[in-house]
């Protein structure tokens, strides 16, 4: 669990930010509420904050102890701190005869409340909405001094021991230095790890879900001519935007080549600037870490395997204002049907489809890479059919308003000669690619059909080129594994997915025995 400190002035838009956090931990939310409605004006405030808040939220009144208010394993959105010091200075006489000892005794009651609230933390997710005080003149009454003071010295305290500690000035958030990234929710941690670090050098390649063999003739072909006719000058993309366009049956205004499609799902947070995302999971990690290290509050969807995996578009909060989904998902290698990816749309938001895996599905079912919809963006890569991972060849299609806007936040020449022409061979080259999709698909219905036959296995199916395995102990499987030389992916770090889950990419029949006659061994020990 984790303490975040949201700090700004009179309808700066911190509350807003507040409950986006909590809203995205996924948790229930008490909301500690540190106002009064002693007057017509003020029991307006607070009926329009309570009249935004979902209504599965619990809302309790702080009293002169809001920690108390919240409880273990939920979210306690405190709001605000400034508020309840002035309750207690006000309930204490502070603002009729205010005296150094009454002072004092608020003093210590303010201290032992935050430590409360910092304590609070270790086992719930906590927010506190404080009020950014004391940036203007020194108020001339005493009492109001020591609201100031008391404020400072609180969010001071309060700010050393959080994660996350922002400013909001006219709705915009400014990250303070010194928080982590992550925040409420989960932080970033294990959001890194791919599947090329489980593989060592002379290991049976089953982690990485690029297809063997190395990139066909035609693209190394394409490659030479590169070298020899483009490295010398800065990457130019437009013929390569054109044949995707072409390809695909869009505008060369909306395509935008990247550095892998990881790249492309990292520009999403600058670009978009989202208020609240929601990632479905399980899932490629790298678009949840790009919104994190970004600020974004992220709330996790997760797919249910009883279910196969399957999409569930109303489990999606309706405030998230961008949608990130896999289609085929990884590890799963679910394939989702184009209606169930559209009824996520809703005015205000983005859908963002990674489609990296569906030029291994032949006939790319479901795609929406072709339909110019003014609120979908679909992220594609050649790295796997093409066996290019090195070139990091990627890119993202959108109507051009938000084309624009992804070009907007990349680096200068994102995509380097060498991808570009990657991107151009093989646009040009859709019945290449036809039969580079049905070696996958031949490749993985070998292995999925072996994997069946070993008991101790479940198994799920799948689009993609790999296959998700449950077992008892999937960590230790991939151990045992690893001791003969065969590297697969472990998929704990998967969300929602744990170390019983294991991701093994299928190859040519004769690896695909070699690698099940292990597994089958691994499993029966």
């Amino acid at each position: 669990m984790s303490l975040s400190l949201i700090i700004g002035g009179t309808r700066s838009g911190k509350s807003a930010r507040a409950e986006c956090l909590a809203a995205a931990t996924g948790l229930p939310v008490r909301y500690v509420a540190t106002a009064g409605a002693d007057d017509p004006a003020m029991a307006a405030r607070i009926a329009a904050h309570r009249a935004r808040r979902p209504d599965a939220w619990t809302t309790v009144e702080a009293g002169d102890a809001p920690a108390a208010a919240g409880a273990a394993g939920e979210c306690a959105l405190v709001d605000g701190l400034g508020t309840w010091i002035a309750g207690l200075l006000f309930r204490a006489g502070a603002f009729e005869e205010f005296t150094p000892a009454l002072a004092a005794t608020v003093a210590d009651r303010v201290t032992a409340e935050v430590e409360a609230l910092v304590g609070l933390a270790a086992e719930a997710e906590v927010i506190v909405v404080a009020e950014d005080a004391g940036s203007g003149l020194l108020p001339t009454g005493a009492a109001s001094r020591a609201w100031v003071d008391l404020l400072g010295a609180a969010t001071q305290r309060l700010g050393e021991a959080a994660e996350r500690a922002e400013l909001v000035v006219a709705g915009r958030v400014i990250p303070l230095p010194g928080s982590a990234p992550g925040g409420p929710g989960g932080a970033a941690d294990g959001l890194r790890r791919h599947g090329d670090g489980e593989v060592r050098p002379g290991d049976a390649d089953h982690a990485v879900n690029v297809l063997a063999g190395g990139p066909p003739p035609w693209v190394r072909e394409a490659l030479d001519r590169a070298l020899d006719d483009d490295v010398a000058r800065y990457p130019d993309e437009t013929s390569a935007r054109a044949a995707l366009a072409a390809l695909h049956g869009r505008e060369a205004a909306e395509i935008v080549p990247t550095n892998g499609a990881a790249e492309a799902l990292w520009l999403l947070p600058a670009a978009l600037r989202p208020a609240l995302a929601a990632c479905v999971h399980p899932a490629f990690t790298e678009a949840e870490a790009a919104l994190r290290a970004h600020g974004v509050p992220v709330t996790r969807v997760l797919r249910d395997p009883e279910a196969s995996f399957a999409l569930d578009p109303a489990a999606v909060p309706e405030a998230a204002d961008l949608v990130i989904v896999g289609n085929p998902a990884s590890p799963s290698g679910t394939l989702d049907p184009a209606a169930a990816i559209l009824a996520l749309r809703r005015p205000g938001r983005v859908v963002v489809v990674d489609e990296a895996f569906m030029d291994l599905a032949p006939g790319a079912p479901s795609s929406l890479v072709g339909e110019p919809l003014d609120d979908v963006v679909v992220v594609r890569s050649l790295t796997k059919a093409l066996a290019i991972p090195g070139l990091r060849a990627g890119y993202a299609v959108a109507a051009a308003p938000l084309a624009e806007r992804l070009r907007a936040a990349r680096p200068p020449w994102s995509a380097n000669a060498l991808a570009l022409a990657a991107l151009r061979a093989a646009a040009a080259r859709p019945g290449e690619l036809a039969a580079i999709a049905a070696r996958a698909a031949a490749e993985r219905d070998d292995l999925a059909a072996r994997l069946a036959g070993v008991p101790g296995l479940r198994t799920w199916p799948s689009a993609a080129n790999f296959c998700l395995l449950e077992t008892a102990d999937g960590e230790a499987l991939a151990g045992r594994l690893r001791a003969v030389g065969i590297a697969v992916r472990s998929a704990a770090n998967f969300p929602g997915l744990d170390r019983r889950h294991v991701r093994v990419t299928a190859r040519d029949p004769e690896a695909n025995v070699r690698l099940v006659a292990a597994l089958a061994e691994a499993v029966a020990r």
